[in-house]
């Protein structure tokens, strides 16, 4: 099939990367010059792993292009992906003014041409309930007739995106009519070769299905975190509780795990946007909001652990921070815990040093230099009163502990991710912090 993905952001790049890779002619479309630019000299501009590989593989084979020229990629294609940016506005809801923009450029460019090919305008971006009707009656104002507004969300995880995509757990299409449908269906249909389903519904439904899905399972992290903070309270170990509770197969084990909040492009703004949305309708999911509060303050818990050590007075300490991205193998930095904390230490006269495997380029938008980058994750152990991990890398798992030692004034962790075994570490003489489980060492 002909392709155009509109964006080539996180969604569009991994989207129509794969989507080639299965024998589709994708073209993706952008109007940022440096991005194109870097795409178009095959230097894929986001980390993510597996991506490479197919994004030069079908660069090669001519499956795969990029352009500015928006006119040749929507006359050109059967389906049309909207892979745009819906960031956060003031009052919480989605900004869909990329998503209307491109819609109204695409009517233009339909009309001026009297294209008469059907066209099928999928949305890909993560939009509240009723955007697809929304669009419609934009094309149709505009006098279009032939065509089809679809909702196919995308369930991405980064890091695992390529993954996730080449062999999806489920694919959700919300579309009005069987031609669709049947299209959309045999564009997937090498994606769920082994058998996962392709569940059809109606727009509206589809759009509440992403949003609902990220607000739950950001209601699971939300949860165990308040867990954790319960259970350090009275004495429980989170990751015993953890292990009794994830064997219940109504709960399952995933999503458990305790920590210093979550982060990223896709559950702080979809929980907001959600609540927005259902305040709209005058039917508020009440639980939400607790959600989005509780995770703002446990982006904190790391401060307040280390400023009741260091008797509320961490000024003119340095800390080592290791982890600086929302999450282990990917480079974003959006939403990212890390930034909450370390500008909490800094603003508290504390000096941060911070090390990351990928994100530190990123990092330096959000942070700025207020804090020192380095190269190694060892060097910013130097003088430092204690070591902050953060985000849970691999690299970071199995470290050499006496080198830690030596690096840091004291033998001193504050563990956000609960990397390490308390009992191990207080064998190897730290004082160490973690969530939901007890202090060693002291």
């Amino acid at each position: 099939m002909k392709l155009a993905v509109i964006g080539t952001g996180y969604v569009g790049l991994v989207s129509g990367t794969c989507f080639a890779e299965m024998g589709n002619h994708v073209v993706c479309v952008d109007n940022d010059a440096n991005k194109l630019k870097l795409l178009n000299d095959r230097i894929v501009p986001i980390y993510e792993p597996g991506l490479e590989i197919l994004f030069n593989r079908n660069i090669e084979k001519k499956r795969l292009t990029f352009t500015d020229n928006l006119k040749i990629a929507v006359l050109e294609s059967e389906i049309i992906f909207l892979c745009l940016p819906t960031p956060q506005d003031d009052d919480g809801s989605a900004d869909l003014k990329y998503v209307y923009g491109v819609a109204d450029e695409i009517c233009k460019i339909l009309k001026e041409s009297k294209s008469g090919d059907f066209k099928i305008i999928v949305n890909k971006s993560t939009v509240p309930v009723g955007t697809a009707a929304s669009l419609t009656k934009i094309f149709e104002k505009a006098g279009q007739t032939n065509f089809e507004v679809v909702s196919n969300p995308e369930f991405l995880r980064e890091g695992f995106a390529v993954d996730d995509f080449m062999k999806p757990d489920r694919i959700v299409v919300g579309a009005r009519t069987r031609e669709v449908f049947e299209k959309m269906n045999a564009l997937y249909e090498p994606f769920v070769r082994q058998g996962n389903p392709i569940i059809e519904m109606e727009p509206e439904s589809s759009e509440v299905t992403k949003y609902a899905a990220n607000s739950y399972l950001a209601m699971r992290i939300t949860y165990m975190n308040e867990l954790a903070n319960f259970c350090e309270s009275v004495g429980a170990n989170v990751d015993l509780v953890r292990k009794g509770i994830g064997a219940d197969t109504r709960i399952g084990k995933r999503f458990l795990f305790p920590g210093i909040g979550y982060g990223g492009s896709c559950f702080p703004k979809d929980v907001n946007a959600l609540i927005r949305t259902s305040n709209d309708y005058n039917s508020p999911i009440r639980l939400l909001k607790v959600v989005d509060e509780v995770n703002k303050l446990q982006k904190l818990i790391l401060v307040k652990k280390i400023l009741k050590y260091f008797n509320d007075d961490i000024n003119g300490k340095k800390f080592a921070v290791w982890g600086l991205a929302f999450k282990p193998n990917t480079d974003d930095m959006r939403e990212a815990p890390a930034i909450v904390i370390i500008k909490e230490l800094v603003r508290l006269g504390a000096t941060v040093s911070a090390y990351d495997p990928a994100a530190m380029e990123n990092a330096k938008y959000y942070l700025k230099n207020i804090i020192e980058y380095s190269p190694n994750q060892y060097d910013v152990l130097k003088g430092a009163d204690a070591l902050l991990t953060v985000t849970e890398w691999n690299e970071f798992r199995n470290p050499d502990f006496e080198r830690i030692r030596e690096q840091l004034k004291s033998p001193l962790i504050f563990d956000g991710r609960n990397i390490y075994d308390p009992k191990k570490i207080e064998e190897l003489g730290f004082v160490y912090f973690s969530i939901g489980r007890k202090t060693v060492g002291l």
